[in-house]
């Protein structure tokens, strides 16, 4: 049944085409009201940077950190060692070890899929591995996809992972850095726009790293064949909707110009050639145009900064009031922003959930509660739990 699930998928994406191009994003400019009705239950501290975590079906939580490690949280407490198996990553500036991911059929396989920055300061990529599970350890570490170029300095790795329903994964991979980074006699940025390079995409490979045949671009000799859509500048946020049958992916912007964006499978998101984002040297325009025929508009921008990575659609029902929205991460905001949903996937509102440090991750937990990695040097693992009558606290 799974090998005829994505061409239905496809579709059902397709015919949403219409109603993306023919309506306006929400744009929010300033903060926005603080939600109700949930407490921060802190469990665990001295992480550090953490970027990522996973259940495994013990219950145990997998938690990676950006200067290599890979932790392990059992009942609520830290294990002190951290796991062996990790090879040396690219640990500077956003690079690091990045997203982890547990295979659908792990019960089966015991696979771990991750995502990390390979190579030097002048020459580095993303790059993507699978490693097997074994009683507390990793074996068999295998690279099994790697950015086909390099490029030079710290930026824009992107590096969410998420599997569809027919057991491909989504790869996000940023475009590379700001100026003044550069590629063939250009800015560096301008590779998003490039369908034969990984940079500024969303890629789309089978579990052994290989391109699906069925890739939207797979036939033409002018892209690269993992590609399954361009027009990116650093997505670190990816999330499955099934009742809507499509991707949401949440997207770094410059300054400003953050974007939340409904994915389709094969279309151009414009970046940088359509953007509200502005040059953080002068605040000049980065684009002419916000909009652009035969460009993806996004559904929500943000003009002031949330800085966004973690991304989630909230399926459970321990918060019943919040059942089928998106909760985007925010790292300069210090917030989750929650987005209010209609059944067409049209964003209807927004609030806030004040968390008072840099979200690097939000996930819906095996038990239906939210758990929240906070990017610092000491970071946490952060538990939402529902409580009455409790305001989060007004200053991010």
């Amino acid at each position: 049944m799974k090998k005829y699930l994505y061409p239905i998928v496809i579709v059902l994406l397709s015919l949403m085409v219409t109603a993306n191009l023919s309506s306006k994003p929400m744009i929010t400019q300033g903060d926005v009201a603080a939600e109700r009705g949930f407490q921060r239950v802190s469990l665990v501290e001295g992480l550090e940077h953490p970027w990522s975590m996973a259940w495994l079906p013990s219950g145990e939580i997998l938690v990676t950190e950006r200067p290599g490690r890979l932790r392990v949280i059992r009942s609520g407490q830290l294990d002190p060692q951290p796991v062996d198996g990790i090879p040396k990553v690219f640990n500077s500036g956003q690079g690091g070890l990045l997203d982890i991911s547990i295979h659908p059929d792990f019960e089966e396989n015991q696979k771990l899929y991750f995502t990390f920055a390979s190579g030097t300061t002048m020459k580095n990529r993303t790059s993507v591995a699978t490693a097997k599970w074994d009683n507390g350890r990793l074996k068999n570490w295998q690279v099994i996809f790697q950015v086909a170029v390099d490029k030079v300095g710290g930026q824009h790795f992107g590096s969410r992972l998420l599997w569809l329903p027919d057991e491909t994964l989504l790869v996000s991979v940023g475009d590379g850095g700001n100026p003044p980074v550069r590629m063939d006699g250009d800015w560096i940025r301008k590779q998003a726009q490039n369908p034969r390079t990984h940079l500024g995409k969303i890629l789309r490979i089978k579990d052994d790293g290989s391109a699906p045949t069925d890739n939207p671009l797979a036939d033409s000799t002018d892209a690269a064949a993992e590609v399954w859509t361009y027009g990116h500048r650093n997505v670190q946020g990816l999330a499955y909707d099934p009742e809507r049958s499509t991707v949401w992916a949440s997207e770094h912007g410059a300054l400003g110009g953050d974007e939340l964006n409904q994915i389709q499978p094969g279309r151009n998101y414009g970046w940088p050639e359509a953007t509200f984002s502005r040059e953080y040297h002068d605040g000049s325009k980065i684009a002419l145009d916000t909009s652009r025929s035969g460009m993806i508009d996004p559904e929500v921008v943000w003009m002031s900064a949330i800085a966004p990575s973690g991304l989630m659609l909230y399926s459970a029902n321990r918060f019943k009031q919040w059942q089928g929205d998106l909760f985007v991460g925010g790292l300069r905001s210090q917030d989750i922003r929650r987005i209010d949903l209609d059944g067409d996937g049209r964003a209807t509102g927004q609030t806030a959930l004040r968390i008072g440090q840099r979200v690097r991750d939000v996930r819906q937990g095996p038990d239906g509660l939210i758990y929240v990695l906070t990017d610092e040097s000491n970071g946490s693992l952060i538990r939402l739990e529902p409580a009455e009558n409790i305001t989060s606290p007004q200053d991010p």
